[in-house]
């Protein structure tokens, strides 16, 4: 598989912007880390976002969950299931996303797990690594 598919083409990320629903891994209510300023940011641009992370607390009014799962099971499978973990955890992630039926994973800027993007391409969703919505919306124009 060559990088562009693993890393996400033009094209991918424009339909991955596109969607509405993203589970956020590793969101917690701590205003001092990017995933919370990157999902206030998502949440702007009327994206529903859902917080993921082992203290399963509220953060920008939407109640987090620990899992992937215990999260589909109350809002229905995920659109996008966006990564802010460290490379070394990201595949459990991408295994849980294909799992719980998303049509998308997003590793965030810095993480990178070449191993999980192939299954996640393998399991026919859409992939994109070693970036940001935020600035993939400011390439492309987006006001933020």
């Amino acid at each position: 598989m060559n990088r562009e598919a693993l890393y996400g083409s033009a094209e991918v990320i424009d339909a991955v912007l596109a969607m509405e629903l993203w589970f956020v891994v590793g969101l917690g209510d701590n205003p001092e880390r990017v995933a919370h300023h990157v999902a206030h940011e998502m949440q702007a641009k009327g994206k529903k976002i859902v917080p993921i992370h082992p203290r399963a607390e509220i953060v920008h009014g939407e109640q987090g969950f620990r899992t992937i799962a215990a999260a589909a099971a109350v809002h229905g499978a995920p659109d996008v299931v966006d990564c802010f973990v460290r490379s070394s955890r990201a595949g459990e992630f991408a295994d849980q996303a294909i799992s719980a039926g998303a049509k998308a994973v997003w590793f965030q800027l810095g993480v990178s797990d070449e191993a999980a993007a192939q299954r996640v391409l393998d399991a026919g969703l859409f992939m994109v690594m070693d970036t940001c919505p935020l600035i993939e919306w400011r390439r492309r124009g987006v006001s933020i």
